[in-house]
């Protein structure tokens, strides 16, 4: 009944000129990148848009500049190089907002290049760990070549796709790319977890931005009741709290009784606990990340990240400099709906020094850093030293506050330039 085909021959639709969606996170079609980069030879000027892709992602390596250019809606370690090269470059975006790039013809898609599950008894595939921007990529492009990987989650929600709409399908089992944030986290995340779990009240509803910090959270939060998740993507840390009834999604204001997300990166363990599991709902970024739906949940707690925080309150989240590490993501589609969110709290957690030892909390960004956060959004702030909220505070109570909870060898250095700035007043 389904006709599969090898790779070479899918990956023979894409021309010269052609702009290609990359499926990312666990779901990047590494097999299917690789005949691409085979077939370089004959192709020039093939765009590459995608978020978050991870592996080799052969066709981002420089020996491949003349055939594919990556421009990266948020980026990742694979891509990094080439986007701050002239290889690529970065587009700044809310990821809310992604999808209407695709579906309004901002950034037409030729091609969209994505990892499926099998088909079931019905003939859908699913888009599986990642649904985000994925859903508005497979509704808009023209063409689509899916890599079928038994291995991979059949998830709920936006993610279905009847095999009828995929243009060329290529069969290829392989073990799903993996990320175990939990083993990570630092003793500073680990205390930045224990501050931010005090914060949170039984019935709140959840949001975890990327990395470790929000794996470090989920850990405290064994003796919660009655959490919600409403989040843009989840982690293993999520498994035993839904497992053990302390996530129940019961009081949220949207979406009762579903953990509500759009993509998920971990290990083994929790690809296994969200196949076929109809507790979680993963839908389209453009609705999960709505801030307008986000705020209908009580209780919102937004915990985010960042690279740089400076003593007014501006995060930077994105970049180091000019140098572009990350993206704008979902923090600001966050920030905004927890901030409308009855009892909300929006949280930007940092760990007071980087792993190099320099400060995050600083008297000015980085020349050429971008602003994710401006200090007309922010909340508040959470390192290992405290938590503080910076709403309705002047720029010089800010500076303070700020100093307050930063590292004690960079608070002199911070007291100086609060000084140089604000003077005594």
């Amino acid at each position: 009944m389904y006709h599969y085909v090898n790779a070479e021959e899918a990956i023979s639709l894409v021309k010269s000129g052609d702009r290609i969606f990359l499926h990312g996170s666990a779901c990047t079609p590494n097999f299917l990148v690789d005949e691409l980069a085979r077939q370089a030879e004959r192709l020039k000027n093939v765009e590459i848009v995608s978020i978050t892709v991870q592996g080799n992602v052969e066709v981002a390596k420089p020996q491949y500049k003349d055939s594919f250019y990556i421009n990266s809606l948020f980026v990742s370690t694979p891509v990094r190089d080439a986007v701050n090269s002239e290889r690529g470059d970065f587009v700044p975006v809310f990821l809310s907002e992604i999808p209407n790039l695709f579906k309004r013809g901002y950034l037409p898609l030729d091609v969209a290049m994505i990892t499926v599950s099998p088909p079931d008894k019905h003939g859908y595939c699913s888009l599986g760990t990642s649904v985000d921007v994925a859903r508005g990529a497979v509704d808009s492009a023209k063409t689509i070549i899916a890599q079928v990987n038994p291995k991979m989650p059949r998830t709920h929600g936006d993610a279905m796709i009847h095999f009828s709409r995929i243009d060329k399908m290529v069969w290829h089992e392989e073990e799903l790319l993996t990320v175990d944030y939990g083993s990570k986290v630092s003793d500073a995340e680990q205390k930045i977890g224990e501050i931010i779990a005090g914060m949170i009240d039984d019935r709140s509803t959840l949001q975890m931005g990327i990395g470790t910090i929000p794996d470090a959270v989920l850990s405290c939060l064994g003796n919660h009741k009655d959490l919600g998740v409403h989040t843009e993507m989840l982690s293993d840390g999520i498994v035993d709290l839904v497992a053990n009834d302390v996530i129940t999604n019961k009081h949220k204001g949207t979406h009762l009784n579903r953990t509500i997300t759009s993509f998920a990166f971990g290990t083994r363990k929790l690809y296994d606990y969200i196949d076929d599991n109809p507790s979680f709902a993963f839908m389209d970024v453009a609705h999960v990340n709505n801030p307008s739906i986000i705020k209908n949940n009580k209780k919102l707690v937004a915990i985010n990240s960042a690279i740089e925080v400076d003593l007014t309150g501006q995060v930077c989240a994105d970049s180091i400099g000019t140098m572009q590490f990350s993206g704008i993501g979902g923090q600001m589609d966050f920030i905004r709906g927890a901030s409308l969110s009855e009892d909300g709290k929006p949280i930007i957690a940092i760990t007071s020094r980087t792993k190099k030892g320099l400060p995050r909390i600083v008297p000015f960004l980085k020349q050429g850093a971008g602003i994710v956060t401006t200090r007309g959004h922010i909340h508040w702030v959470v390192t290992e030293y405290g938590a503080k909220n910076l709403y309705g505070l002047n720029m010089l109570q800010r500076a303070k506050a700020l100093i307050d909870i930063s590292h004690p060898d960079d608070r002199e250095m911070l007291d100086k330039a609060c000084f140089e700035r604000f003077g005594s007043k």
